[in-house]
């Protein structure tokens, strides 16, 4: 399972140095894509073909389906971890999520979150009191 929240840097070819105790996640291969709330998500690969089959499901004939399947297939990359344990986040993915060079990356069960480090306590701060709400509403 993928926990915790870890702030890194960027380096100057925009690789992304994940956290040790992550890594082997993604021996496999890691899938970085566009996430739905304006960060960038990175999936092992078999947790990226769960995802695959969810939205490879939806109905093409659908402009949702369509749409969402444009927003997660169009702007992935795949790719390895090198030796360090770094990968390349693609300059069309570091502009869609505004990310800066100081980032932070969210353990969330299945996968990773990477944000820009003050969107993160923006959202962070927002959140603040509002959980408890959101956990009523999914408890009805």
């Amino acid at each position: 399972m993928l926990l915790g929240e870890h702030e890194h840097s960027l380096d100057d070819k925009n690789r992304l140095t994940l956290p040790a105790k992550l890594r082997a996640a993604f021996e496999e291969g890691v899938v970085l894509a566009r996430e739905l709330d304006g960060c960038l998500a990175a999936y092992p690969r078999a947790e990226w073909e769960k995802l695959v089959e969810r939205i490879a499901a939806l109905d093409s004939l659908s402009e949702d389906a369509r749409r969402m399947k444009r927003h997660y297939f169009a702007g992935a990359s795949q790719g390895e971890l090198d030796r360090q344990g770094r990968l390349v986040v693609p300059n069309a993915l570091l502009e869609y999520a505004g990310l800066g060079r100081e980032v932070t990356v969210a353990g969330v069960h299945d996968h990773l979150e990477i944000w820009d480090r003050a969107a993160w306590r923006r959202r962070e701060h927002e959140r603040e009191g509002s959980v408890e709400d959101v956990a009523e509403r999914l408890a009805n």
